[in-house]
């Protein structure tokens, strides 16, 4: 594997899960985009060597075919992404016509219904002295 290629998947993978982390549904979408280039380039770089093309032939070297299952496995995870992307950019733009932006709000009911919500007091267990503690 190349250190280069490692180095530049390091770096789609903590840009994209920074963005992903965002309140905006757009730098959501950008950063699932380049988390899944970054997962792209890990599996490519984890196939190896460029060999001869997956064929079987008379003549043709099995040590020097190319592994066709990175291939695969890439070309399924870009039709994913792709799916996924198409969803959320639906929900972005449906957030978009509703409230006129696509920033993810918190839900102001859920916050008052964990506020009403009565706390019960749990006993904590002293694990040094195997005794029930209640906490203060």
């Amino acid at each position: 594997m190349s250190v280069v290629g490692l180095a530049v998947a390091a770096l789609l993978f903590g840009i994209g899960t920074y963005l992903i982390l965002q309140r905006l549904l757009s730098r959501v979408i950008i950063g699932l985009g380049l988390v899944s280039h970054g997962a792209n380039l890990l599996i490519i770089l984890s196939g190896g060597a460029a060999g001869d093309p997956p064929v079987l032939a008379e003549g043709v070297d099995p040590a020097r075919v190319a592994d066709p299952l990175p291939q695969a496995m890439v070309l399924t995870a870009i039709v994913i992404t792709f799916g996924v992307t198409a969803f959320l950019l639906a929900l972005a733009l449906r957030s978009w016509l509703l409230t006129g932006s696509d920033a993810v709000e918190d839900d102001l009911e859920d916050r008052r219904i964990a506020q009403e919500r009565p706390t019960v007091e749990q006993p904590t267990v002293d694990n040094d002295m195997h005794e029930e503690v209640t906490a203060p």
